[in-house]
Order: structure tokens, then sequence, then C-alpha cells
């Protein structure tokens, strides 16, 4: 019986998530885009958690991952190159247009490559240590993107990078709408299918990931890793696997964002996104996958929806508060109102307790 229940839930939810576009596309495509940021954020927020849940690394400069991911398909698959430097526009007259199966590698190569260059000099550092530097490597990507417009205009700086391609699959361009049978599907709910399916994936590499000997080793070096390195377990290696494997999951989600945007700047990769990524691991359960997607979707569509309520508030105060602070105020409050009700998350972890119940029988 249980085993039908499962079955029917997970139907249910699966086609749930199919219509939730289609039917969010009627009351304006906005509501769309709040749910592809949400998927966004859930691949983020699931690569997060492989380095501070399963292993316990704090990173606080994960949105690098996210910038670098960002900045390959801005460069591989925009005119900016080719109108930069004449060699390139040269190799390539009719415009540099690289498809998305080769730049999605190299972003998450590139991502994952940056994630263990970070990993090996921290490889000694714990807890605060650990998060200063990790906060400082985030802020040096992003500073070095906001200045690498010259003496050679490589990412063009403050300026950023416009007129970013869609994405082609399967012969369908995901930036124009598409009509099947009479029904018209706008582009933002033919993205939102795209994350979905690399969200679902990430999922299941996360879930077999939590159950491999990968997995347990890193959870063992989370709890202990003075006894994890005693029992044999190679901490050096399996620190910076977690790191790599992070930050490829932020260079796959980066290089979404810029083709879904078809524009990038470094302003989008600032502290406060680093920061609200590992707020999402940590509000809905940090190492529990389900708890993970949801602090990820609540924290990402949470300021959205906040919108709605900041205006008429303002209103009510004569509009002497200003809504986007009032909006900040609001989420603050959520968030530790959050924390003070569920200290260990939305959706903890269920095994913390079990030791605690086995020594009580």
């Amino acid at each position: 019986m249980k085993q039908n229940t499962k079955i029917a839930t997970f139907f249910i939810t699966g086609l749930a998530l199919l219509v939730l576009p289609l039917v969010l596309q009627n009351f304006g495509n906005a509501w769309v885009r709040i749910a592809d940021m949400a998927l966004l954020y859930i691949l983020l927020s699931l690569g997060l958690n492989i380095v501070v849940g399963y292993a316990g690394l704090l990173d606080l400069g994960y949105v690098a991952f996210f910038a670098i991911g960002a900045y390959m398909f801005g460069l591989m698959a925009s005119p900016h190159l080719t109108d930069a430097f004449p060699v390139i526009a040269a190799m390539f007259p009719q415009g540099l247009h690289t498809p998305l199966w080769v730049v999605l590698p190299l972003a998450a190569g590139l991502a994952g490559l940056f994630g263990i260059l970070l990993g090996a000099p921290t490889l000694r550092l714990r807890g605060d240590y650990l998060a200063i530097v990790t906060l400082g490597f985030g802020e040096i990507i992003r500073v070095f993107l906001n200045n690498l417009d010259h003496p050679v205009n490589i990412t063009n700086g403050p300026k950023g990078v416009s007129q970013i391609d869609s994405l082609q699959l399967f012969g369908v361009d995901l930036g124009k709408k598409l009509v099947v049978g009479g029904f018209e599907i706008a582009s933002v709910s033919l993205y939102y299918y795209l994350f979905l399916a690399l969200v679902l994936v990430s999922i299941v590499i996360c879930h077999r990931l939590e159950l491999s000997r990968v997995g347990r080793a890193w959870m063992a070096i989370r709890e202990d890793e003075i006894a994890a390195k005693a029992m044999g377990i190679n901490t050096r290696n399996l620190k910076l696997l977690a790191f790599g494997m992070g930050a490829t999951f932020g260079g796959v989600s980066g290089a979404m964002f810029a083709a879904f945007q078809g524009f990038i700047s470094p302003e989008s990769f600032s502290l406060m996104e680093s920061v609200m990524i590992v707020a999402m691991v940590v509000l809905g359960g940090v190492g529990h996958l389900p708890g993970v997607i949801l602090g990820a979707v609540l924290l990402s569509a949470l300021p959205e929806v906040l919108r709605y309520v900041a205006g008429p508030l303002q209103n009510m105060t004569g509009g002497r508060l200003d809504a986007s602070i009032l909006r900040q105020l609001l989420i603050a409050l959520a968030m530790i109102s959050i924390m003070l009700l569920r200290p260990r998350g939305l959706w903890p972890t269920p095994e913390h307790g079990k030791s605690l119940q086995n020594t009580a029988n």
C-alpha cells in the first residue's frame, strides 16, 4: 500500500510540475520567470549542498562559479569576442555562436577546475577561516570580471556582455514561443522545462552521491575530520572532489542563467547572492535534498511574492517607507522566524536524531 501511495504521489507531483508553467503563463510571463529562477537556484543550492551539507566545508564564495559559467557561455555565444578581437572575427566571419553541447561541458569543466584551485590552498583551514578565504575568492572573481576591460577587453567590465544567443535544443529555439496544436507555449515556459530536466538529473546525481562510498566519506569528514583520517579516508582528495563537484553545478547553472537572461554583468554575482544561496541550504535543511529544494524555492520566490505585500504596506504609511527596503525587512523577519522556530531547518534530515533515540531505548 505504501508503495502505491509513493507512486501516486510521484505521478501527481510530476504532472503538477509539467502543467505549472502552462497555468502560470495565463497570469503573465513574470510568474513563469519566477519559477525559472527558482529552478536555477535549486540547481545552485544542490551544488553548494555537496560542499556544505555533505562535506561540511563552509563556502561563502560559491557565486564565483556561477559567474564563471555565465561568462563562459556569454563570451562563447555573443558578438563580444568577435567585436573586441579581429583575429577571432576573421576565424568566425558568421559570428561566434557556439552550440550548447560544446559550451555546457566547457562551463562545467572550467568551474570545476576553479573549484579545485580554490580547494587546494584551503585544505588545512576550517570553520571561520575557510569561510573568509572562500568569501575572498568570490570577491576576487567579481573584481576581475569588473576590471578585465582594459588593457585587453575580455569581459567588457561593468558594462557586461549583451546580445547573448538563446539556447537551441533539438532544432527548437527556446528564445521564441512555440505553437503546438494551436496552443502557444511561451519562451519562458520552454526554458522552464529545460531547467526542470537539469534539476531532476542533478537530484538523481546528488542522491546517488549521498548513498555512495564517496558520500559516506564526505559525511565522515563533516562529523570528525581527524577520526575520518584515522580510518584511512583520504581527506585531501575528497575535499578537492567536493569543491570541484559543487563548482560544476554552479558552472552549469551560470551558463543557463546567461542564456536565459541574454545579458550578464558583474552586478549579478555579488556577495549577497552567495549569502542567499548559503541561506537556502541552511534554512531548508543542511545535507537533506528535499529540505535544500524547499529552501531554494521559498527564498527565491519569497522576494518576488513580497512585492505584492510591500506595495500596500507602503501606501498605509503614506509612502514614507521605501517599498524595496520594506521588502528586505519582511524577508529578514521571515528568515529570523524560521531559524527561531526551526533551528535545524524547515525540512532537516531525519538521521540526526537516530542515535539519540537508540540511546534512549
